[in-house]
């Protein structure tokens, strides 16, 4: 369903699903710019996949698109905006709750230093983390396990940048930065959503029952899954 919350901009437009059982997990989904919304088809995909798997799931539109106020801020008021978007789903669900923060591109960027901020979120999913771009030093160290998820067509953030910043990122003792390379993906992973969506579910289902994902980055092929060297 459609909702709004005010946050430092105006209002904010946002698409909520509650799900049935209390006890779930819940998901905050962050899209891309510029020109993006919480319309483009790897929100909606994620959107989709956190649902099926009984999630309360809520995705925005940062400051400035569709039906929410403001202007684009450079990242500052988006991070504004993400950080009132939890405190809504906090409201709801209550601060002993599983969040979860989800992010493609600049929402990658986004979701990783809402994540930074805020400690009640538990595990981050990032799609073509633009790392190329823009600088992720804040994650000194990334205090949270998440999945990092790639095209390895990918010619706005190439592979190789964002293999090197799952390597290189240091971390919390026992946090894991899981990364899978999906193979024939472009940046928006065009014609690759189905791969996106299975290995999103394998992930998240490995979570919730407490079994181990591994660190090693992995291709995603349509038919098997190949160790990188």
């Amino acid at each position: 369903m459609e909702v709004f919350f005010n946050s430092s901009a105006g209002r904010i437009q946002g698409e909520y699903h509650c799900s049935p059982q209390e006890d779930k997990p819940v998901a905050l989904i962050l899209h891309s710019h510029p020109e993006g919304s919480m319309n483009d088809a790897v929100v909606c995909k994620m959107y989709k996949n956190f649902v099926s798997n009984g999630f309360s799931v809520l995705k925005i539109n940062f400051r400035g698109i569709d039906k929410s106020q403001g202007r684009f801020d450079q990242g500052i008021g988006e991070l504004v905006d993400a950080s009132t978007a939890l405190d809504w789903l906090e409201e709801k669900h209550g601060i002993n709750t599983s969040y979860w923060v989800a992010g493609f591109a600049f929402g990658a960027r986004i979701g990783m230093e809402l994540t930074m901020r805020r400690p009640e979120v538990m595990h981050f999913i990032v799609a073509s983390p633009p790392v190329n771009k823009h600088d992720f030093s804040f994650l000194s160290p990334c205090p949270v396990s998440g999945l990092v998820l790639q095209g390895d067509l990918n010619s706005v953030v190439p592979r190789d940048a964002v293999l090197d910043f799952v390597n290189k990122t240091p971390k919390r003792q026992g946090v894991e930065i899981t990364c899978r390379i999906i193979e024939g993906a472009d940046h928006l992973f065009r014609n690759r959503l189905d791969q996106l969506g299975q290995t999103l579910d394998d992930y998240i289902q490995k979570i919730l029952n407490n079994q181990p994902v591994g660190n090693e980055a992995e291709v995603i092929k349509k038919s098997k899954v190949v160790l990188l060297d």
